[in-house]
């Protein structure tokens, strides 16, 4: 790299610098605050682990996002980490060994190999929230409300859409079927590209009953509001008890987000495998007409810490604060602060004063500024401390 342009940074990796690194570290504190208010508990996981801990139970997409690197000390394969969520895991299972529910929470910067999406950075700053311990529908519903509040309490003004789906519809509607592993795999793969047409090609090829046909072929097209819960219902009929438990599921915990979130517009996509490696329940990812992808989502995951030791119930969410923050209507704040004098010109009575005088200010929040050079005053302070009577006083600038 020649000296011009060694201040570049990777594609998709960008510096925050003032005041906008201020306002998304205000907002950090704001979230990581209520978490803990909430009673989650925060975890500072390290940001590199052997990478057969950090990968496991979580599917290939999370594998091809991890940058990994050898640990010069033992040769073993080490990965910085793309997701928290394993950590928090291995943390639950592992170094607190809790045997009730866990509250857990981070706030932490993440690296990925390639951007997740068009809009997204290869260096966010994922926030979120994980409860281990519990299986029902209350869980789950704590979580989504936490998620809801994090975006309502960084000023994101923008209408907010849940999508919400349950990976069990899939998963009985196929073991009730029958599916042969190859027409499954290729299924699975239409489903995540929401290719109707060849869905409905693959489907009347495969050797299955005209009811089992139809149904596979209406999965893809059971989006949209409440009322796609009772035309699932119909579509799917008795096929099995899994595929109405989690439809039933669905509609009890949308009822209860309604209640709690009527401003929130509901949306159920029930073709939605996002995460279906590790994900056991219901799945769920705010939107927001200003964003072009999920601005936080997350899921429920009762498997992924059983290579722990500890295949514990576990819902959670995450978000990307540097996303929100930019959707974000808390303006920058630039800082205000108090100009202090040149020291150079000031008695040594005057000197000890303003010590203490500064010391004091500080630890009551304020922002003090010290002048180095005769002919300039410090940048953005508005105010400044003169000697009057005998002690330093703060006066506008």
């Amino acid at each position: 790299m020649s000296r011009a342009n060694r201040w570049l940074l990777p594609d998709g990796v960008k510096e925050v610098l003032p005041p906008e690194a201020a306002r998304i570290e205000g907002l950090r504190r704001t979230v990581v605050d209520q978490y803990q208010a909430w009673g989650y508990d925060l975890v500072m996981p390290p940001l590199i682990e052997y990478i057969d801990s950090l990968l496991i139970g979580t599917g290939d997409d999370l594998d091809l996002a991890t940058f990994k690197v050898i640990d010069q000390k033992t040769g073993r394969t080490m990965g910085i980490r793309a997701d928290i969520t394993p950590q928090v895991a291995r943390i639950d299972a592992h170094s607190l060994n809790c045997q009730g529910i866990n509250r857990l929470c981070y706030s932490n910067t993440v690296l990925h190999t390639s951007a997740a999406n068009p809009l997204a950075s290869r260096s966010p700053l994922q926030v979120g929230a994980e409860l281990y311990g519990h299986a029902g529908i209350e869980s789950d519903l704590e979580v989504i409300s936490l998620m809801l509040t994090t975006l309502t309490s960084v000023d994101i003004k923008h209408p907010i859409t849940l999508d919400l789906g349950h990976v069990g519809i899939y998963r009985g509607l196929i073991d009730a079927i029958e599916l042969a592993e190859d027409d499954e795999r290729d299924l699975f793969n239409l489903l995540q590209s929401k290719a109707v047409a060849d869905i409905d090609a693959l489907v009347t090829a495969m050797d299955l009953s005209e009811q089992s046909k139809t149904m596979l072929q209406q999965l893809p097209r059971l989006y949209g509001d409440t009322q796609i819960l009772d035309q699932a219902q119909q579509v799917f009929g008795e096929v099995s008890a899994q595929v109405s438990e989690a439809i039933a599921y669905l509609r009890d915990l949308a009822n209860a987000i309604s209640a709690r979130f009527p401003q929130v517009t509901l949306y159920f996509d029930l073709a939605e495998l996002r995460g279906y490696e590790y994900h056991t329940g219901v799945v769920f990812a705010a939107l927001t007409p200003a964003f072009g992808q999920a601005i936080a989502k997350g899921g429920r995951y009762d498997d992924i810490g059983q290579v722990f030791g500890r295949a514990r119930p576990a819902t959670g969410f995450s978000a990307d604060l540097k996303i929100l923050a930019e959707l974000s209507d808390q303006p920058q704040q630039q800082a205000d602060g108090i100009a202090m004098p040149l020291e150079a010109n000031l008695s040594a009575d005057q000197r000890q004063e303003l010590w203490h005088t500064q010391t004091q200010l500080r630890q009551q929040g304020q922002r003090l500024v010290a002048q180095l050079e005769q002919q300039t005053k410090p940048e953005q302070c508005s105010q400044q401390l003169v000697w009057e009577n005998q002690a330093w006083v703060i006066e506008a600038l």
